[in-house]
């Protein structure tokens, strides 16, 4: 039986699967799904809702990556995707210190 993708994209298919599922273990997706089935009796609804909604961010995400690669080279978006990450992360810091009731100078 023929499989759905060609034999070079199973590489390709493989290492984005568990790239993701890696990603989304114990992230703010899953932590928000297990609060939300927690407090409902419909665990199976929360599934669906959950997974449609990951489905759908990643679509999104393939196809404004594939469009973006297309106009600006792979290293500025690695570039701009690290610096990103940077700034998210010292407001965050930021913003814990600054309500920690310590003096700041």
């Amino acid at each position: 039986m023929p499989t759905p993708f060609p034999s070079a994209d199973l590489a390709l298919v493989g290492s984005t699967f568990l790239a993701v599922f890696l990603a989304e273990l114990g992230d703010k997706t899953q932590l928000a799904t297990v609060a939300i089935s927690g407090t409902s009796k419909s665990p199976v609804v929360v599934f669906v809702a959950s997974a449609s909604a990951l489905v759908l961010a990643s679509l999104i995400g393939a196809l404004a990556g594939g469009s973006l690669a297309q106009l600006v080279p792979a290293e500025l978006l690695q570039l701009l995707a690290a610096v990103g990450f940077l700034v998210i992360g010292a407001r965050l810091l930021w913003a814990a210190s600054a309500s920690d009731g310590l003096p700041h100078n």
